[in-house]
């Protein structure tokens, strides 16, 4: 008993998505706490996202992808059971078995097993080198089998696979072949890709973008059987006779629901499949529930996340006495995401099944783009489609065949898809069931309308992941919720796949909702407006500009975003004059402070080359000033501890042996990391090591809103991690492509494409641009992740400012990165040569000789580290054991 009531026993088996979603559903609405959870997984992780399984291989960590659970796992109503199938249910007795041989007993209980790839039954499918595309355990095996097939020593050419399925999961599981160095070769059994997601139209389109990208596709054919070659390869046979050799074969051919365990205990299943559910998600048990990929709801299994979700917030109504149902056809399936750089959505009623229904499509083979709407139902006759496509691509036919008896009047939009541009998914897919606020062709052609938000009814359903309608959304607006970030945290939309969120902004706007732009209380102005205020006024100091367009005297925000501004407009050293009293600690002193009162100081290593007389003075420079030493993550050597008194002692060393600083204190370049591309590595097809050395010492010094990163990468096997930086290079066969936006602070993201293949003279120019735009429109400490996120159009827009110089503004921003790079000075050479600079580096202004007597370090591992504090000491303190000097 708990309280007044008794705690009833819930058991979820199986802790994917949709299971993880009802936990978290039922505890943050079980207030009185009725349900005490047992969650039972087959899988010894923790929850993950499935939707972005192939981001693994991209990079992210198991840790980046873990759904957020940590408020789950500290809850006492709560407990994990992990790397545990359940292996029996007995209804009668309310209890589960596992495969350990524990058992639970149960008052409600719910299947989310999800489910299992289909397998097709060929000879030789379970052959060493076959593989599955499900978990990250898989992955894991396919990474492992990509190095062994890559390091073969006798190999000749890139090593391959075979990839069978062209739906989502394999054109996602083709990339990640790329990534891990393979060449992919995509096999469909259907007559185009993506067959249930796309129409003819749009998949005779987007088998061209995948091709162009590197990628073999056939369609229309089927794998028969799978023989041993020589040396541990593979022969993979096709229907029409063709014969694949490969490495790998990987099936990601489909999904089967997961339901043995309901039809081992007597559960009705649907005829392909599924544990039978009502509009109650509830079987034909009254104790038992099934939702996401394992359901079969009025006979209907969905292998998307949405719908699971949405089962998921209506059991956990049910199981508190509400009331909620499922309605099928309301069940949105749409789908948005980005294959190898190719944007496709499909949403709705995508391959007008609709009775009466119209298809108007615009198809632009130049531009490489095909949209699709479906609009109905007509008023009279007619079953001709509206055909918008222009042969050439230049022009778009509108007229309707003669007698077709169209009628063009026809405004409900039943759904659509979009193929190489997706960019209005997010303002037309909650449209679907309303009438369409102009006409369908301006919706959908290049430079035509954007729906605007105040054209959706309140029932739209805004973020389909979350099940947020555009009424709940406007409801949070007028309780408080002022901005994107307050709107995610009551409603949840946005926070799954996020491609609502410009929707999100537009409806703040709708409400009349005023975002302050100030920077602080002393400016009413952004940071990219006091940006352009400074350069356009030619104003060289803080005092000025606060005097002509602020009030006050200034504060901790808006001084340092000054001396930023000022700093990257190139008006000499940082500690030139009034600029020296706008710095934060970090700049004040040109080194990064640490918890215990210590700085650390972090010389320049371009592109992680480095001399061995380089490395003897480092060395030495850290024993006699006994530092602590550390190998970055960013290719540098770290090293901790130094005094501010012993900081230009340091410098000299290391500026007389031609380091300068690598302003690991600043808001600006930090490294260039790379790896040792064409110069010793047999896989490298570019100079990556030249590349980032170039880069690095082109940018050093820049100051910007945020610290910058980048990385550049000889070849697609991505070992300098070049996409997760704010701007990475990948080198190609034939020269480079370019990422940007990645990294993003407290929200890790991978960078998106901007360019490719291109020289490096062009690689160059677009990073010079990409960077100079960022420093005048991004706001105070706004990382580059954020700042594509924010801008009206995104990446698009970004691209066609920057490359196709839409503004007009490309030649300013090339004339500021000259002057950037013409301008460069050593900030530690400019503090050395400058006794009055040289003043402000003393522990104690009254005895600039004395050392601070209360640093204490202890020995750990071989070198010094901050002592532990005492009671009566605080540990941000600490005192050389040897004194350097």
């Amino acid at each position: 008993m708990r309280g007044e009531h008794a705690v009833s026993r819930l058991v979820v088996v199986g802790n994917g998505m949709v299971g993880h979603r009802l936990v978290a559903a039922l505890r943050d609405r079980d207030t009185a706490g009725h349900w005490e959870i047992t969650v039972v997984g087959e899988e010894p992780r923790r929850a993950y996202d499935r939707v972005a399984l192939s981001s693994y291989v991209d990079g992210r960590s198991e840790e980046e992808l873990r759904l957020d659970d940590e408020g789950l796992r500290d809850d006492p109503l709560v407990t994990y059971h992990l790397g545990d199938a359940v292996a029996a249910i007995d209804r009668d007795a309310h209890r589960v078995r596992t495969a350990s041989g524990r058992t639970f007993g149960y008052d409600a209980l719910v299947l989310a097993t999800g489910s299992h790839p289909f397998v097709p039954p060929v000879q030789g499918r379970d052959l060493p080198g076959c593989f599955v595309y499900r978990t990250l355990d898989d992955l894991d095996a396919i990474t492992e089998a990509a190095a062994a097939a890559s390091a073969d020593p006798d190999r000749k050419g890139r090593p391959s696979a075979v990839v069978v399925g062209g739906g989502l999961l394999g054109l996602e599981a083709a990339r990640a072949m790329r990534l891990l160095g393979l060449s992919p070769q995509v096999v469909e059994i259907a007559p185009r890709l993506m067959p249930v997601q796309v129409d003819p139209g749009g998949g005779a389109l987007l088998r061209r973008l995948v091709t162009e990208q590197g990628i073999s596709v056939r369609t229309g054919v089927s794998l028969t059987g799978i023989t041993a070659a020589d040396r541990g390869r593979l022969v993979a046979t096709l229907s029409d006779g063709v014969e694949l050799d490969a490495d790998l074969v990987v099936f990601s051919a489909g999904i089967r629901p997961a339901d043995q365990l309901a039809r081992a205990c007597g559960l009705p299943v649907g005829e392909r499949g599924g544990v039978l559910v009502d509009d109650r998600c509830r079987t034909r048990d009254e104790a038992v529930w099934a939702i996401g990929e394992c359901a079969a709801l009025e006979g209907r299994t969905y292998g998307l996340v949405a719908p699971g979700y949405a089962m998921a917030e209506v059991v956990a109504d049910r199981l508190l006495g509400g009331a909620a149902r499922m309605t099928p056809g309301e069940l949105d399936t749409s789908t948005r995401l980005k294959l190898l750089g190719v944007d496709v959505a499909s949403f709705g009623d995508a391959h007008a099944t609709t009775e009466g229904a119209l298809e108007i499509v615009v198809d632009d083979p130049v531009a490489g783009t095909y949209s699709k709407l479906v609009v109905g139902p007509p008023r009279v006759g007619g079953g001709a489609g509206i055909d918008t496509t222009a042969p050439t691509g230049a022009g778009i036919d509108t007229t309707a065949p003669t007698g077709a008896g169209i009628d063009t009047t026809a405004r409900t939009l039943l759904g659509g898809v979009l193929v190489g541009d997706a960019s209005r998914y997010g303002s037309l897919r909650p449209l679907v069931g309303s009438a369409l606020p102009a006409d369908p062709v301006t919706l959908i052609s290049t430079g035509g309308l954007d729906p605007d938000a105040s054209a959706l009814p309140d029932s739209a359903q805004v973020c389909s992941c979350n099940a947020v309608t555009k009424g709940t959304l406007c409801a949070a607006i007028d309780d408080g919720a002022h901005d994107v970030p307050a709107l995610k945290a009551c409603t949840r939309a946005g926070t799954t796949c996020g491609s609502c969120v410009p929707t999100l902004k537009k409806l703040l706007e709708q409400q009349g909702v005023e975002v302050s732009k100030a920077l602080c209380e002393h400016f009413d102005r952004s940071r990219a407006e006091l940006f352009q205020i400074v350069a356009g006024a030619a104003i060289t100091s803080f005092s000025e500009l606060i005097a002509k367009h602020g009030r006050g005297t200034g504060c901790d925000i808006c001084k340092p975003v000054v001396a930023s501004i000022l700093a990257s407009l190139g008006n000499g050293h940082i500690h030139d004059g009034e600029q020296a009293s706008l710095q934060d600690t970090n700049d004040h002193f040109l080194a990064n402070m640490q918890r215990n009162g210590t700085y650390s100081v972090v010389p320049r290593i371009a592109g992680g080359e480095v001399t061995p007389e380089g490395l003897i003075v480092i060395g030495e420079v850290a024993r006699d000033f006994g530092l602590y030493t550390k190998i970055t993550g960013g290719q540098r050597i770290d090293m901790f501890g130094a005094r501010v008194d012993d900081l230009p002692a340091i410098w000299r060393r290391l500026v007389d042996a031609g380091f300068e600083s690598g302003h690991a204190y600043g808001k600006s370049l930090r490294t260039v990391k790379s790896c040792v591309g064409t110069t010793w590595c047999r896989y490298g097809v570019q100079d990556s090591v030249g590349m980032a050395v170039e880069l690095e010492l082109r940018y050093r010094g820049l100051r910007s809103p945020h610290k910058l990163k980048s990385g550049v990468s000889g070849c697609a096997r991505e070992c300098a991690e070049a996409r997760s930086k704010d701007f990475g290079v990948i080198a190609t066969e034939t020269g480079w492509n370019l990422y940007v936006g990645g990294n993003g602070g407290f929200t890790p993201r991978h960078a998106e494409l901007l360019v490719s293949d291109v020289d490096s003279e062009t690689l160059i120019r677009t990073i010079d641009r990409f960077l100079m735009f960022y420093i005048r429109t991004a706001d105070r400490l706004q990382r580059t992740a954020p700042w594509i996120e924010s801008m009206e159009g995104g990446l698009d827009h970004l691209r066609s400012v920057i490359v196709d110089d839409s503004l007009g503004i490309c030649a300013e921003l090339d004339a500021a990165m000259a002057r950037h790079v013409d301008s460069y000075a050593d900030e530690w050479a400019g503090v050395l040569d400058d006794p009055e600079k040289l003043s402000r580096f003393v522990s104690f202004v009254n005895a600039p000789d004395a050392p601070d007597p209360t640093i204490r370090f202890v020995r750990e591992r071989g070198q010094n580290v901050p002592a532990p504090g005492r009671p009566d000491e605080p540990v941000l303190i600490g005192l050389p054991e040897v004194s350097p000097r």
